[in-house]
């Protein structure tokens, strides 16, 4: 017959304080993943931003484009700061910004010039009607 022995309760205390501890232990020494560079991210919203100044966005939506470089300039103050997360938020910010400032620039110049043909339009018909009469 074999003999149980009868721990007694602060024996089984220790042990279990002692599980937890060594748990919490190796969950404090577990490191985080870092977060990557987000090098690629900041090559794309830099190339809209340029995008966005080519199309006028500088002109024709000054809030958007301002906004846009704002963004980007925050997005590479961040990565200098090796705060790649924000960088990257900052950065798709500024993508999004960029592009509603190039659509809004170019929509602007689309505008323009079709109010330019309508007043073309305008000249000539009267110029025909001059010549009619």
């Amino acid at each position: 017959m074999m003999k149980k022995f009868n721990r007694p309760k602060s024996y089984q205390m220790h042990r279990i304080g002692a599980t937890v501890a060594f748990a919490l232990f190796m969950a404090g020494c577990a490191s985080t993943p870092s977060v990557p560079a987000p090098t690629e991210q900041m090559a794309v919203s830099r190339a809209a931003v340029n995008n966005a100044s080519s199309a006028g966005g500088n002109e024709f939506a000054p809030l958007e484009f301002k906004s846009a470089m704002e963004k980007m300039d925050a997005a590479e103050r961040a990565m200098g700061e090796k705060n790649y997360a924000r960088a990257k938020l900052l950065a798709e910010e500024a993508l999004v910004d960029a592009k509603l400032a190039e659509a809004a620039a170019r929509s602007a110049k689309a505008r323009k010039a079709a109010e330019a043909l309508q007043e073309d339009n305008r000249v000539l018909r009267k110029e025909i009607d001059r010549k009619t009469k």
